[in-house]
């Protein structure tokens, strides 16, 4: 479950995108640097070499495909995955920073899911799909009978992604368990069914939260939607400051 820890170099000449993109990755558990020109990240690279390096293309004197080729070119950086982020649509730009090295080519304004699936295929051999944001959200389980009584029952989400949650409860479902789930986002009910991955009790640990991660296995695509926005707004609307620019 636990995972290594990264750190992205993120070269940008510009002050809003160190920002955003620094504030977001750190906010994604990551470990962030920041240099305003491929020149001060070789510097940084100096003293410590970065999981991954987040690069726009346009400065003042070396070039982002000039930084490429330096980065590639060094026994001590050579295995370091680097992502070009930039607003330069041109075919050739593109096939030239693939061909010198990049691992990808991203064309800005992304959005922090699709930079995320980015940077987790470059660093990971298990990399994550979705983007998970710790919470406090209540959750029904199970369903209620006519009548009353069923099986239905009040948690609390600790954390969520568009695929699932994970809940902090004393009595878990058993693994491969079906439930279906009603979680209260905002103003919202989030309707699904869902299928219990893994299980943590007490225990497993004293630093383990007691509860069970569940996928979600039927949710409609607006909902799912929903999700989506929601955790992307918690992740980033406070930190926009130039939406053109992103």
């Amino acid at each position: 479950m636990d995972r290594k820890a990264r750190t992205v170099l993120i070269v940008d000449g510009s002050a809003t995108m160190l920002y955003y993109h620094g504030v977001l990755l750190k906010r994604l558990e990551y470990t962030v640097l920041t240099a305003a020109t491929p020149e001060d990240a070789l510097k940084t690279i100096g003293y410590a070499v970065p999981s991954l390096v987040l690069t726009a293309l346009s400065f003042p004197r070396m070039t982002g495909i000039d930084f490429i080729k330096t980065l590639k070119g060094s026994e001590r950086t050579k295995m370091v995955p680097i992502l070009v982020l930039t607003a330069e649509e041109d075919a050739a730009v593109r096939s030239a920073c693939l061909s010198t090295g990049a691992a990808a080519y991203l064309i800005k304004p992304i959005e922090p899911g699709d930079l995320y699936r980015t940077i987790q295929a470059a660093t990971e051999s298990t990399p994550r799909e979705n983007i998970r944001i710790n919470t406090s959200l209540k959750v029904v389980l199970g369903e209620s009978a006519p009548g009353g009584g069923g099986t239905e029952r009040f948690e609390y989400a600790t954390t969520i992604s568009e695929g699932g949650l994970y809940l902090r409860t004393l009595s878990p479902k058993p693994k491969n368990a079906l439930t279906p789930v009603r979680i209260f986002i905002e103003d919202r009910e989030i309707r699904a069914k869902a299928v219990v991955l893994y299980t943590c009790v007490i225990e497993d640990g004293l630093f383990k939260e007691p509860g069970m991660a569940i996928k979600f296995l039927d949710i409609s695509e607006e909902d799912r939607n929903y999700v989506r926005s929601f955790i992307k707004n918690q992740l980033t609307s406070d930190i926009v400051t130039d939406t053109k620019n992103l």
